[in-house]
């Protein structure tokens, strides 16, 4: 993988630290009339911008992977669900599914941070042999 593959894992980590806090936020405020939910969007923006054919990055290697896109297409961004109620106040924090989708975020944070670490052992590998 190239640096910019290295550079997409810490935007995917930036993503999924902005979700952990937009969680911890939706369950500090779970008693708060009528606050509605934040949930991160980053996963579909970043495959419909890789997706996409409209603007190729720069590549300085042939061997380098592209990304279509504009990297801006795909950074996180927090998204309010304002289309549902729990509670009668018009919040709709479930703390269920707000534990369900913090422990799933966990999980992801870890699996990319393992990825991270590979790729730059690997980098390390080349350099030093």
């Amino acid at each position: 993988m190239t640096f910019n593959n290295v550079s997409l894992l810490n935007l995917a980590m930036d993503a999924s630290d902005l979700r952990q806090k937009a969680i911890s936020n939706n369950i500090s405020n779970i008693n708060t009339p009528g606050f509605k939910v934040e949930r991160v969007s980053f996963e579909d923006k970043l495959k419909k911008a890789m997706s996409t054919d409209d603007v190729e990055l720069l590549r300085t290697n042939e061997k380098h992977f592209s990304i279509n896109g504009n990297v801006n297409d795909f950074a996180p961004e927090i998204v309010r669900k304002t289309q549902t109620s729990v509670k009668e106040n018009g919040n709709n924090v479930d703390l269920d599914v707000e534990m369900s989708e913090k422990s799933v975020n966990e999980l992801y944070y870890n699996a990319l941070t393992r990825q991270v670490n590979h790729e730059l052992s690997q980098l390390n590998y080349v350099i030093n042999h």
